[in-house]
């Protein structure tokens, strides 16, 4: 484009008469026209490439998602409610058999946190949590005591082990009217306190198609 340019001034000036007296002042000339022209030419040039890579980027540009927002099924959701229904469940009629205890206490935000954490560890998985496999244990001093098992999909084969270990709670005000539930079960007449769980648990997470290390996590 700039060669085409030159030789266009080039061609007018030759056309033009020339004369001793006037041979350098249009050399002058012919070249002060052909540096303004390319300047021009070099501008907008520069104009153009900077409204293309505006143009660009605003065409790429893609809002920011996490995770679980790109992978999240919305049927999961009402899967995990059931998950978390039966994992107190479990927990209920475990307070007859393996707790020993006249009431077991389970707070609602304990049951919240479980159930974040099911879509948490289940979002990268392949059949999500349709294929866990959920050990229920509470700790008892030094004790871990396994109230149950369930599978979510009894007719998949499971991909991923989740442990859950959960804690009672001695912290606060609960030690301190922990007796004013205690009582006796109608299948035994032995004086037996009421257990509280805490909101605090741990997870571990093991998959069951790959050898990675198990994960560990404490919520």
């Amino acid at each position: 484009m700039q060669e085409h340019l030159i030789s266009s001034i080039l061609s007018e000036d030759s056309n033009l008469p020339s004369t001793p007296t006037s041979d350098a002042s249009s050399k002058r000339l012919s070249w002060s026209r052909l540096l303004q022209k390319l300047h021009s030419l070099d501008s907008d040039s520069d104009n153009q490439s900077s409204t293309d890579d505006q143009s660009d980027t605003g065409s790429i540009s893609l809002p920011d998602l996490s995770e679980s927002e790109m992978f999240f099924d919305p049927s999961e959701e009402a899967l995990c409610k059931d998950v978390v229904q039966l994992i107190a469940d479990n927990l209920t009629e475990a307070k007859d058999g393996v707790l020993h205890c006249s009431k077991l206490l389970i707070p609602e935000k304990l049951l919240e946190h479980i159930g974040q954490e099911l879509v948490h560890l289940s979002v990268s998985e392949p059949c999500g949590l349709r294929g866990a496999l959920i050990d229920l244990c509470v700790e008892q001093g030094d004790n871990c005591e396994a109230v149950g098992q369930i599978a979510v999909d009894p007719y998949l084969v499971p991909t991923f082990h989740l442990t859950l270990v959960l804690r009672l709670d001695s912290k606060g005000l609960w030690p301190k009217i922990q007796g004013l539930f205690t009582g006796r079960s109608p299948a035994s007449p032995v004086l037996r306190h009421a257990l509280k769980l805490s909101t605090g648990f741990r997870v571990i997470k093991r998959k069951l198609y790959s050898s990675e290390e198990l994960l560990i996590e404490e919520c």
